[in-house]
């Protein structure tokens, strides 16, 4: 199949080559655009309507006109949605009312969330549905081509059609793998909770420490962070450290005494300002960060049970601090 659909950057043009569209010239579109062209497809078309991804569209996929989504679909074999989840399905069955899905056409969203089963009314025009997701995460710009470099994809499709899938990750310079229809949610969950939670948690401890007077928190914290993420990947729970893990209730009381008093101090400067601002968050968000120190020590606490790290009585000392 990878021999049908493309071959090395640079090579001579062969048969297979597809006329690719891309409907939205995201972060992720433009991108994953640029790597299918580096593959010689041709790409014919892509919408962009804000500012931002016109001028991301002429610098990733320069000479590429700027159509409208049914002028996209009627010029390609490749049509890439690479839209937000919550407009991907009224897109897809807003195209389908048009008549403009054709028969054997080439159909693939980028959505974590979804599998083929939001192309429904693409299957019932007789195209072909695709579901390829990037396990990354994008600024939009030419450096995110050089991370597709091994970058892992979470495919779906109907079983005749993953060779498809996965011929398109590979010309992409990706590693495709298999993720069931059924389990597209899950599969998204665990991505975002990684990902998005990480960048949460990295953020309030540098707020913390710039709070202290740290002139340069991200400097202190990069090393630690960088080591815990590798070590956590390499070995999974058994790198976990820390006062939670050693059974060390004391410290966990007194880290959750100083967040404490830090938010009382938040609050009563929010309310000496004039108060909460609109949305309830206090002056400086401060209160996100005592929850979710909480929230994670809950469950640092549970693992290191499950693993038997601790004695009852240093489980339960924990539990009474953690509440």
């Amino acid at each position: 199949m990878r021999e049908q659909l493309g071959g090395p950057s640079g090579s001579a043009p062969r048969a297979g080559r597809l006329r690719v569209g891309v409907i939205g010239a995201g972060k992720v579109g433009a991108v994953l655009g640029a790597a299918l062209r580096a593959a010689e497809h041709a790409v014919t078309g892509v919408t962009a309507v804000s500012e931002a991804s016109r001028e991301r569209a002429e610098n990733l996929l320069p000479g590429v006109p700027v159509l409208e989504a049914r002028e996209i679909v009627a010029g390609s074999d490749l049509v890439l949605l690479a839209v937000p989840d919550d407009v991907l399905s009224e897109l897809v069955a807003g195209l389908a009312s048009l008549g403009a899905w054709k028969p054997g056409q080439l159909v693939a969203h980028t959505s974590g969330r979804y599998g083929v089963g939001v192309l429904e009314p693409v299957r019932a025009a007789g195209a072909i549905p695709l579901s390829i997701h990037p396990a990354m995460t994008f600024t939009g710009l030419s450096l995110d081509l050089g991370r597709l470099t091994d970058c892992v994809f979470g495919v779906t499709a109907d079983a005749p059609m993953l060779p498809i899938a996965q011929a398109l990750v590979i010309e992409m310079g990706g590693e495709p793998v298999v993720i069931p229809e059924e389990q597209r949610v899950l599969y998204h969950a665990a991505l975002a909770h990684g990902s998005n939670h990480l960048v949460t948690l990295a953020s309030q401890a540098a707020q913390l420490l710039a709070e202290i007077g740290v002139a340069e928190p991200e400097r202190l914290l990069a090393p630690l962070l960088r080591a815990s993420l590798d070590n956590a990947l390499a070995s999974g729970e058994s790198a976990l450290t820390g006062p939670v893990s050693r059974g060390d209730a004391g410290t966990v009381a007194s880290h959750r005494e100083a967040l404490t008093g830090r938010d009382a101090l938040l609050r009563q400067a929010s309310e000496d300002d004039g108060g909460p601002r609109p949305g309830g968050h206090l002056a400086g968000a401060g209160d996100d960060i005592l929850e979710s120190y909480l929230a994670m020590a809950r469950a640092t606490l549970q693992r290191a049970v499950r693993q038997d790290r601790l004695r009852a009585e240093q489980a339960a000392a924990l539990g009474d601090v953690l509440g």
